[in-house]
């Protein structure tokens, strides 16, 4: 496969030129010494200065959330920085600064085949920014662990592990590295290696990366299809498929298949494991053709944590019995000013959860009231927010008898806030959002962008202005918290 494009500028030669003096030199010792950066001035640039500055840029623009447990592994895209690396930015900011002792690259082989993994032993990895060391008992012992056999050549023009170590030396300066070229994707291999792994794991702190781009040169709307299918199976962990899928000759959807899977089961074996996907993107973004896309990633490999809750769901029976306790709230209260009793032993209905109510008449909003922390067992906080909707909002004068057959009537049951950086972050029609800045607090649920047509920024003011706060507070200083509701009528 020929290196995906872009060439920054053509100083490869002259890297090789020094690469090849320092293997000379340092061969005199008996050892590997230091392969030189064979794509500077192709994938990434040449110029220290300028790719420090590129990479920092790259970290500074991403912002992932950090999920909890451990991150084991990243998987990370290999093409040209100005394709990939805002998505690697992702990857690796994520693991900055952490105590990381070795740092094991997994890249497939784009240029030979050969049978097994070939793991640098010793010496290290020349970039521009300086020489990456190798921690050759660790290289060793996977060697070792995995009955591998070094091929040299499987190292000499691959870029799949190369376009890793100048992000590595950036986020992870103390760490040392372990390059490891995959050939083909085989189940013994996989198996072996992620075994090693976890046996690596067990005598120093480790971080594995996963190189791989996702499917080749199909046009973009072949290859997003493709790609969503790829993330939520590697998402899922669904290791069965995904290493049926990628053994197969005229596979298309990832050519670091066997990389991500050895990543994969070696997260298995520490427990617990989860993927987060932290950044999907394609070519395109870096102003490569619509009709040949490369598709890239970033992931984070998790093991430990804590054990996910559930999703919240309600049965179609669940949601009627609650919409109707919200109709008897609100009539009950208008004629006779007495609060309705739950008695009910659904146990969904006495679990504590935030949750709104919302009334209209004639398709027009006439009360809306809720709480967005989970201070009630969810089926008293249906009867009290339905009873305020329809009695405090202070927008609206108290429902009359009168009105009380042309209401209906709304719940949105919410998933607890969350705290983002990013107003980037924010998904119209799927997030709920809270402004808060000093006192000032403004909540907008989900449907509420949906039904009036709002995009991101508009959400986001008009959030700020039911806080009271200026329209473009957001950007000022103002905190912003998400949340997802389940809403039925």
């Amino acid at each position: 496969m020929k290196p995906h494009p872009p060439y920054i500028e053509d100083m490869s030669k002259t890297w090789t030129a020094v690469g090849m003096l320092l293997i000379i030199g340092a061969g005199t010792a008996g050892g590997q010494g230091l392969r030189p950066p064979v794509w500077a001035g192709q994938f990434y640039d040449a110029d220290p200065s300028r790719l420090g500055a590129s990479i920092e840029a790259f970290l500074s623009a991403a912002a992932p959330s950090a999920p909890p447990g451990e991150v084991k592994a990243l998987i990370v895209p290999h093409a040209g920085y100005v394709y990939s690396g805002p998505t690697a930015g992702f990857g690796y900011k994520l693991v900055r600064g952490k105590d990381v002792e070795t740092v094991v690259i997994l890249g497939p082989s784009h240029r030979i085949g050969f049978h097994g993994a070939s793991i640098w032993p010793d010496g290290g990895y020349a970039t521009p920014l300086g020489p990456a060391a190798v921690d050759a008992e660790a290289a060793s012992l996977l060697t070792k662990a995995g009955g591998f056999v070094f091929v040299p050549e499987a190292h000499a023009e691959e870029h799949s592990v190369e376009v890793q170590v100048p992000f590595i030396q950036k986020t992870l300066p103390k760490a040392k590295i372990v390059p490891v070229v995959l050939g083909y994707p085989s189940e013994p291999t996989i198996r072996r290696l992620a075994a090693a792994l976890a046996e690596l794991s067990r005598s120093r702190r480790i971080l594995v990366v996963a190189s791989t781009d996702l499917s080749h040169f199909l046009s973009r709307e072949k290859a997003g299809e493709l790609d969503r299918e790829t993330v939520e199976m590697i998402r899922g962990m669904k290791t069965g498929p995904l290493l049926r899928d990628i053994q197969r000759p005229e596979s298309n959807r990832m050519c670091g298949g066997a990389a991500v899977l050895t990543a994969l089961l070696y997260a298995e074996k520490e427990g617990r494991p989860r993927v987060e996907i932290l950044r999907t993107a394609d070519s395109t973004e870096g102003g490569g053709p619509a009709d040949r896309v490369v598709g890239y990633m970033a992931a984070a490999v998790m093991a430990g944590g804590p054990t996910p809750e559930p999703p919240f769901s309600l049965s179609a029976g669940e949601k009627k019995d609650l919409l109707r306790l919200a109709r008897k709230a609100v009539e009950t209260y208008v004629r006779s000013g007495e609060i309705v009793d739950d008695e009910g032993a659904n146990p969904n209905f006495r679990t504590p959860r935030a949750a709104f109510v919302t009334l209209k008449k004639d398709g027009q909003l006439r009360g809306c009231v809720g709480h967005a922390e989970p201070v009630l067992p969810l089926s008293q906080n249906v009867i009290r927010c339905a009873v305020f909707a329809a009695t405090q909002d202070p927008r609206f004068p108290p429902v009359s008898a009168a009105e009380l057959r042309f209401l209906s009537y709304e719940i949105s049951v919410l998933t607890p806030l969350r705290k983002i950086d990013d107003p980037r972050l924010v998904r119209v029609g799927r997030h709920g959002l809270v402004v808060v800045h000093d006192e000032s607090r403004g909540l907008l649920l989900p449907q509420v962008a949906a039904e009036n047509g709002w995009r991101r920024e508009e959400f986001l003011a008009q959030a700020c202005l039911k806080a009271g706060l200026p329209a473009d507070a957001w950007r000022k200083g103002a905190e912003i918290y998400v949340f997802e509701a389940l809403v039925f009528r």
